[in-house]
């Protein structure tokens, strides 16, 4: 059991809980950090296999039972292993779970992992779903990893995914979203669109003295060690993009772009959010491949006023248009089932609070 029962995102304390109750075990001992204030850092576990495609399980199948028929060979991540782009991998995850019949889970990359633009899609037995956990699963966890831009080394205890328990349908409609907002403004926009979600606009006018609109990652450039922070040069990786006079900037196919939200945004510590998956009626782009937004993300209560929502877009099958201020994307807000112990940002050395444009843990500030 779990230390409250009521409807909601499950807070770091409760986590907690079903880890010690055994719901949520693991192959080596939890670390410092890996509890976050509504979700649960999953890490790679020994054994990681290439693929020839990705897959499902489907209703009749364990994991393990269609790697037999796709996996090209078996590496061992105890000393690290670098992940190649253009391929697609699935590791074993160190933990896995019983969970109640009343509690589901989903799960998403964390925002470093998409900031790299890494692929990650966890994985169950008999699963129909890619990142969902039906309530009452008793099994492995498995991640899909495909590195699209840069190969990146990851080890046994690499942390590229995250986890959310959820009780009930604590999702806010639009009127519950409405009400929100005008008792603890969520976005810094004085007549915000609501809309199944917040609307979450792009920052093309630029930051700084010279107009920094975002970077675009450059080809065939060196590895990134997922487990290394700042150890990368900016110039070695990525390309600087500046406004322009039109305020615009056309997305090429089969590129990646960092750029950030032109609205500074907030999440109460009662409520958690996250980033709903593309949308074909904004454009021909995917945006914010990580979604998930924790309590205290850009609340001034946990030292966060005035953080940008860092957005992580990729092109589809043509050159788009995007313009300064054009909706990207949109939030969507869930009660919290209690208010977590610790805050983002608050006390946890959280790496995007009070951000701007920012790019990944693992590049050099300054």
């Amino acid at each position: 059991m779990t230390g409250t029962d009521r409807e909601g995102i499950l807070p770091s304390q409760d986590i907690r809980v079903l880890h010690e109750s055994g719901a949520i075990k693991a192959d080596r001992p939890l670390v410092d950090g890996q509890i976050q204030p509504a979700s649960l850092d999953l890490r790679l576990g020994r054994r990681v296999w290439r693929l020839r495609a990705s897959f499902l399980p489907g209703q009749l199948y364990r994991v393990r039972e269609r790697l037999d028929r796709v996996a090209l060979h078996e590496i061992d991540l105890t000393n690290g292993a670098v992940l190649e782009t253009g391929a697609v991998y699935i590791a074993e995850c160190l933990e896995s779970l019983t969970l109640p019949k009343s509690l589901p889970a989903s799960a998403n990359p964390k925002s470093s992992t998409g900031r790299l633009d890494v692929f990650t899609r966890l994985i169950a037995d008999h699963a129909r779903e890619f990142d969902q956990i039906e309530a009452g699963y008793h099994g492995p966890l498995y991640l899909e990893i495909s590195p699209r831009t840069f190969p990146v080394l990851v080890r046994t205890g690499s942390r590229l995914s995250q986890i959310r328990f959820r009780r009930g349908a604590p999702r806010l409609d639009d009127d519950a979203l409405k009400l929100l907002h005008k008792r603890d403004p969520l976005v810094t926009s004085s007549e915000p669109s609501i809309q199944n979600g917040i609307a979450v606009s792009v920052d093309l006018w630029g930051f700084g003295a010279n107009k920094l609109v975002g970077y675009r990652a450059r080809r065939h450039t060196a590895l990134v060690d997922v487990d290394r922070v700042g150890a990368c040069a900016v110039d070695d990786y990525w390309d600087l993009l500046y406004a322009t006079a039109a305020r615009d900037l056309i997305l090429d196919p089969g590129q990646f772009y960092i750029l950030a939200s032109k609205e500074a945004v907030q999440v109460p510590p009662d409520h958690a959010a996250e980033m709903t998956p593309f949308d074909p009626l904004v454009g021909e782009f995917r945006v914010h491949y990580a979604g998930f937004f924790d309590p205290g993300f850009g609340h001034a209560e946990s030292g966060g006023s005035g953080s940008r929502a860092v957005l992580e877009v990729r092109s589809r099958d043509v050159p788009f248009i995007i313009e300064d201020g054009q909706t990207v994307g949109r939030l969507v807000y869930e009660r919290m089932a209690a208010l977590p112990d610790v805050l983002y940002g608050k006390g946890l050395g959280s790496n995007y609070q009070a951000q701007n444009l920012k790019l990944s843990k693992h590049f050099k500030t300054g």
